[in-house]
């Protein structure tokens, strides 16, 4: 016997099963209720309310059901089980009395499938209830409502006959019944199977081959996709002491119940770093959803590209956006896009790089009808918040810097995709070397390099290793050691095979670089001009306005892009946005063109997230009306602030002591070279000062906190990449902080080296706050150096293992400052408590040891008791079990 209790503990799952689907199906349960009798005509308007969330009138569903007892709870739980099956409702009676005495009463009987007979032909029946006088115009115009689907029509037309007394229901009764018995669902039909078949076709081909990097090479994708690290993001401000570490998800989980944001939105939003893998994951969806082994609760899937999007001048309806951009139906295109408005559940649409989407996000400009044109920007904002297309599921990529708190509002998930784990990328580099041996070689090599094996955790630097495999294992001069290091690497490897020298004067130097001065400059203006513009897919015509000719493309910096109109001409981009920043960089460096003082502009960019060093040097600028349209300063001050930050990351990079003298090589100015380095240098270093000296002075006896944004963290790998150590000491020289946040900063191991080869020439101890990034035990190791500075550091969430901890612990033996270690939330073992021991044991000035949310058991905490036992010193040890509250 089916009880209340019973329903009430499945209350949360029956909130998730009405939520989860669409309006449609929530309606749907509706019409089983009524047709049933658990609902009063009166229940059922408290619960039609347009512009209600969904999960409102779920929740307010279940109430009212609640109250009826125990019947109406079990009739509900059947009427979602016949909703979530998509069964065929029971046919209608063979005939109906004519003269029906209650023929509103024989609708609502009946509802279910009334609504399905009436699917497909309820434009034809509302014309003729229309002309026969028992509805008007504007009550007709009300049910054509473009936001409302086939069935939805049926639904409202159902609901006026049952308000009206004119003799709309009776008349309804007769239309229903000579109406054809549907055969199958709608995208049954045959229209429908074609275009299905022909959209999989496309979206196979197109997915099938790695083309996110060098189009040089036939990758395929099955063979060569590494699953990166993707987590549920974790709110800041709601991760307490105790909370569990971030959801990891598989891709398969994309779609997945936990960690909703907004139960009524219908978007996927996946950030990351450039380079992370954003595009490969959505390529690998869309490749599993087309072979049909995953992604089949989805009929159709249209993926888009956001650059290629931004491209399109012409207003454009949701019609022209799924066919004239994505794929054309060979036949029954009305049919095909109608069964799509009334199954937009049945839908997913993926747009990738949404950071390169020049336009920026607002929700101020609504716009509902699918078949009227509108512009690019408002169409696809529009889709994002369900004005169109409403319950069709989005998936959106971005990196973290374009995401605006307008934008998260209409959000279900936010998920983080954090680049390879140490496994991830060993996996990878087997998979891309499978000659015996050389796979091995080259993961030995890249473990005794750290500075490399920290940039790898981006798939776009495993690429890169695995493309100069041979010149990194072959060197002997040493290994790169930051990222333009790196860049400069697989530039000269790409000259190099594209006109290889004599096998005995093979080598890396300026050489190659000499010889393609002319053709870099061309493409480095090419670089700066689409970042400047926004621009970063190049036609024909803008390539040769820039003299890049067909010689110079086939070096392979250049491939070709997803064409957006099929059949036209394909476009090229470069390999990556990473590879047109470092281009951009490379031209302002070393072009004679460039005036040293329009650099500046380089670090001046505005707006939401920009960089800290907007407005140092005020009295330097260049105003902005003053630059000449197409000049370095003006295309500096277009472009967007987050590719800003890369591009001078790498110019700091490139003018650096080590670089200089190879670019000097060149044949470039040797003082040209040195007045940029210097107003490279001075920039850098007055910003540093300036960030610091613009947070508040620290309250009456209490250290100075600092609680850095992500645009530091960009500052402190410009000072990175330009590896001087002079440069550094003056930076931080008198600063006076005793606390650095740097929470939720994505925080990785790469930039824990930056933050090590700046903070260690810190005069005062600090305590050092990176909690909810992604350290991991190869950011650990990077932070060794400034441990000394360290007198805290707090590492909760961060994904560190007992290896990292052991490293950690024996390196703080030796650091006298450091008094506090806070290690919640990450993968700990006891095969760390004997370090931690003997930590406990040997610092007779530690004050503070967390260690809670670990997997650390009552014989871990033996052993740490030993140590405990000779230390005088400790105030708190935190021990608190995985779980607990």
């Amino acid at each position: 016997m089916y009880t209340q209790d019973a329903f009430q503990a499945q209350r949360s799952q029956l909130v998730e099963l009405l939520v989860s689907g669409s309006l449609e199906g929530f309606e749907s349960v509706l019409d089983w209720l009524l047709s049933w009798e658990v609902l009063s005509w009166e229940d059922y308007e408290g619960l039609n309310l347009l512009g209600q969330p969904v999960s409102h009138l779920a929740r307010r569903l279940l109430d009212t059901v609640w109250n009826k007892g125990a019947w109406g709870c079990e009739l509900l739980t059947a009427a979602v089980q016949e909703t979530q099956a998509d069964r065929q409702p029971p046919e209608l009676p063979g005939c109906w009395e004519p003269h029906s005495p209650h023929p509103a009463r024989d609708l609502q009987s009946h509802r279910p499938a009334i609504v399905r007979r009436l699917y497909g032909h309820v434009e034809g029946v509302l014309d003729l209830t229309q002309a026969r006088g028992f509805i008007s115009q504007y009550e007709c115009d009300e049910i054509r409502r473009p936001i409302f689907t086939s069935s939805q029509r049926a639904r409202r037309l159902l609901d006026l006959a049952t308000v009206k007394a004119n003799g709309l229901a009776a008349f309804l009764l007769q239309c229903v019944q000579e109406l054809p018995v549907p055969l199958a669902l709608p995208f049954e039909d045959a229209a429908c199977k074609r275009y299905l078949s022909k959209l999989r076709t496309m979206v196979s081909a197109q997915s099938r081959f790695l083309s996110t990097y060098d189009g040089t090479e036939n990758l395929c994708l099955e063979e060569i996709y590494t699953e990166n690290v993707l987590e549920i993001r974790t709110e800041a401000g709601m991760a307490g002491p105790l909370q569990q570490s971030p959801a990891t998800l598989g891709l398969e989980e994309l779609f997945s119940t936990r960690g909703h944001l907004n139960e009524d939105a219908d978007t996927v939003l996946v950030v990351g770093e450039a380079g992370s893998g954003k595009s490969t994951l959505l390529q690998q969806l869309h490749l599993l959803w087309a072979s049909g082994r995953a992604f089949q609760e989805f009929t159709f899937v249209f993926p888009f590209s956001c650059r290629q999007l931004q491209r399109l001048a012409k207003p454009l309806s949701v019609w022209t956006l799924l066919f004239e951009h994505c794929c054309w139906p060979d036949l029954g295109q009305q049919d095909v896009f109608q069964v799509l408005l009334d199954h937009p559940e049945r839908i997913l649409l993926t747009f990738d790089g949404f950071d390169e989407f020049r336009f920026r996000f607002t929700d101020r400009d609504r716009h509902c009808c699918p078949t009227a044109p509108t512009s690019v920007q408002s169409l696809l904002f529009n889709l994002l918040q369900g004005n169109l297309l409403k319950n069709a599921r989005k998936v959106l990529t971005s990196r973290p810097d374009a995401v605006s708190a307008s934008l998260r509002k209409h959000v279900r998930t936010e998920l983080n995709l954090k680049g390879f784990s140490e496994e991830g990328i060993e996996l990878y580099l087997r998979k891309r070397h499978r000659e015996p041996g050389v796979a091995d070689r080259l993961i030995c090599w890249l473990r005794a390099t750290l500075a490399l094996h920290s940039l790898c955790h981006l798939p776009v630097f495993s690429w890169m290793v695995s493309k100069c495999h041979q010149e990194l294992l072959l060197q002997g001069g040493g290994s790169p050691r930051t990222t333009t290091d790196m860049y400069l690497l697989i530039l000269q490897h790409f000259l190099l095979h594209a006109s290889p020298p004599d096998p005995a004067a093979r080598g890396l130097g300026a050489g190659p670089l000499r010889g393609s001065l002319l053709t870099l400059l061309r493409l480095g203006r090419l670089a700066l001009w689409g970042l400047g513009t926004c621009c970063y897919v190049f036609s024909p015509k803008q390539l040769q306005a820039a003299h890049v000719d067909s010689e110079e493309v086939s070096l392979g910096f250049l491939v070709r892009a997803k064409t957006v109109v099929p059949g036209s001409t394909a476009p090229l981009e470069f390999l990556h946005i990473t590879f047109q920043c470092f281009f951009a960089a490379f031209y302002l460096a070393l072009s004679a063109d460039t005036p040293p003082s329009s650099l500046r502009h380089l670090f001046n960019c505005h707006g939401p997230g920009c960089s800290p060093l907007a407005g140092v040097l005020s009295k330097l600028r260049i105003g902005g009306s003053g630059c000449k349209e197409g000049s370095v300063a003006a295309l500096l001050q277009g472009a967007e602030p987050h590719n800003l930050q890369i591009t001078a990351a790498f110019l700091a990079g490139l003018l650096s002591q080590e670089c200089r003298g190879l670019l000097a090589e060149c044949q470039v100015s040797e003082k040209a070279l040195l007045w940029r380095q210097a107003c490279t240098r001075r920039c850098l270093a007055r910003s540093l000062r300036k960030h610091f000296r613009s947070i508040p002075p620290a309250v009456p006896g209490e250290a100075k906190s600092v609680h850095a944004m992500p645009s530091f963290i960009w500052l402190i790998r410009s000072l990175y990449e330009m590896q001087e150590e002079r440069l550094v000491r003056e930076a931080v020289r008198r600063l006076d902080v005793g606390h650095l946040k740097l929470t939720f900063c994505s925080v990785g191991p790469a930039e824990c080296a930056a933050l090590a080869f700046v903070l260690r020439h810190l005069r005062q101890p600090v305590a050092l706050q990176l909690d909810h990034n992604s350290v991991g035990d190869m950011g650990v190791e990077q932070l060794l150096p400034c441990l000394g500075v360290c007198k805290a550091l707090y590492l909760r969430d961060n994904n560190v293992s007992d290896r990292g901890i052991c490293k950690l612990t024996e390196h703080a033996l030796r650091c006298e400052q450091l008094q506090k270690l806070a290690l919640f939330n990450n993968k700990l073992t006891d095969g760390c408590a004997h370090s931690m021991a003997k930590l406990l044991a040997c610092k007779q000035n530690f004050l503070a040891l967390r260690l809670g949310n670990n997997h650390i058991t009552a014989a871990g905490a033996e052993v740490l008791a030993q140590g405990l036992r000779a230390n005088a010193s400790l105030q708190f040890l935190g021990l608190e079990p995985l779980g607990s509250s």
